[in-house]
């Protein structure tokens, strides 16, 4: 890709980030006032009164713009190659708040998540290989294998990406009115919130190379 068309996908690609991460700080906004019926929450009746459910459920949906935006500068050339401190520091920032707070509250609300056992077993899927693929992307980076650590922040943020992707199809398939059962629906958005973007991640880390992006940042 030429230059010119190298910085327009960049600037593309920000822009979309920017609005998506405005969206979810909108849809976040409501549920500052800690009470149960509000939007999402009027499905979680049930489980609502668990205490460490609504911690889990709260300190998610505060947490997850802060990791969004942490994680995409760690894919930035200029920071990189020119604020190596300014990346390790966001990177400890992602990585932690990850493996400690996000990704914990992740798990727990996937054991209890609507659609039954095909959903929770996605949600689950995706908290715990969120969590593992950032402390490996982690324990590559301390022992300097950094072609290692590239791929598995790859991978890490492809999953991170899912909160984005998720009300994405949610969002189309209410907007083409499709005639499906609202369960099935949940089910497969729950899969397709992030099967497709870890291949996408396989894809790049394969026929792209994370070597030649760390090369190119230097």
């Amino acid at each position: 890709m030429k230059r010119p068309l190298r910085y327009a996908a960049w600037a593309l690609l920000m822009a979309a980030l920017a609005f998506f991460s405005y969206l979810m700080i909108r849809l976040s906004l409501p549920y500052t006032a800690l009470r149960e019926d509000v939007s999402f929450l009027r499905s979680k009746q049930g489980v609502y009164y668990l205490g460490y459910w609504r911690i889990s459920f709260y300190t998610h949906v505060f947490t997850s713009t802060l990791v969004l935006l942490a994680g995409f500068t760690q894919f930035n050339r200029y920071i990189l190659r020119d604020h190596p401190k300014l990346h390790r520091t966001v990177g400890y920032v992602y990585i932690l708040t990850v493996c400690l707070v996000t990704g914990p509250a992740a798990l727990v609300m996937g054991f209890y998540a609507n659609g039954g056992f095909p959903a929770r077993t996605s949600f689950v899927l995706l908290a715990s290989l969120w969590i593992t693929f950032t402390a490996l992307a982690w324990w590559f980076a301390v022992r300097k294998r950094f072609e290692l650590h590239g791929a598995f922040l790859y991978r890490s943020y492809a999953l991170t990406l899912s909160a984005l992707t998720l009300r994405s199809y949610t969002f189309l398939l209410q907007w083409l009115q499709v005639d499906v059962h609202p369960r099935d629906i949940y089910i497969v958005t729950a899969w397709l919130s992030w099967v497709p973007n870890l291949l996408v991640a396989e894809w790049l880390i394969q026929y792209r190379g994370v070597k030649r992006m760390l090369h190119r940042s230097r």
